[in-house]
């Protein structure tokens, strides 16, 4: 069962939401957060695995709460919630507060209901979701403004050619299987390499992995085409290993 905690300072829509989460077969909504502080007090108490977060909330606003319900020691491995952002506005400072905020996806609260509910249960799998309207541009965008302890490329070091591989094809958008089928490797592969990288970097989830593939530089500000570097088809060269 996935708990979901609303979090949103409209009483009638934090209601509808919860009234929709209720009745999804395998989904429970556990509480309701009129701000952001409330947000942080009931996720402790709750400990929900998946928080929908508004951005715009009197007192401490949704990124700021983002910030702290992702503060370390929370990481990928020990089921800290995951948050999800959100909001009318696809502005650009709302996703990039909530990225380096910790969040694991941002809807749009037009969405149509089932979009939403897919959505919680991709972020509780532990999956990065952007709305489709927010698009991959703002992603490189965000890489593109300074930010507290940016990377260089020597922060991929210790990264094997072949997570290089599956972590740049994370960061254009790929799903596991769409990864596999792009390097010809199982999916079970695939996702040992995700979980290594999760590792590696200290990351929660593959949200914080876009960032770190931005900001390492080893994908390119600007560039959306998934094909530019890693090849669909050929074969490697002698002695490197394929998963």
């Amino acid at each position: 069962m996935i708990r979901v905690l609303v979090a949103d300072d409209q009483a009638l829509l934090r209601g509808s939401l919860r009234l929709l989460v209720d009745a999804e077969p395998g989904l429970v909504a556990v509480g309701e957060a009129a701000d952001g502080t409330e947000a942080v007090r009931l996720t402790a108490e709750t400990r929900p695995d998946v928080v929908l977060m508004d951005v715009r909330m009197p007192g401490l606003d949704g990124i700021g709460a983002t910030r702290l319900i992702c503060a370390p020691p929370q990481t990928a491995s020990d089921g800290g919630p995951r948050v999800l952002i959100l909001t009318m506005f696809d502005l650009d400072e709302y996703v990039y507060g909530a990225l380096r905020a910790g969040a694991s996806g941002f809807l749009l609260k037009d969405a149509p209901p089932a979009e939403l509910l897919a959505a919680i249960r991709v972020v509780a799998a532990g999956e990065a979701l952007i709305a489709p309207a927010v698009t991959r541009r703002l992603i490189a965008e965000f890489a593109r403004r300074p930010g507290p302890a940016r990377r260089d490329s020597a922060g991929l070091d210790g990264v094997t050619d072949r997570e290089r591989d599956v972590l740049e094809l994370v960061a254009r958008g790929l799903t596991n299987t769409e990864i596999a089928r792009r390097l010809f490797v199982g999916l079970s592969t695939v996702k040992t390499h995700v979980s290594h990288l999760l590792t590696k970097f200290g990351a929660r989830d593959r949200a914080q992995l876009v960032i770190v593939a931005y900001e390492t530089g080893l994908v390119t500000p600007g560039i959306a085409d998934p094909d530019r570097r890693v090849p669909d088809a050929g074969p490697r060269p002698p002695g490197r290993a394929v998963s």
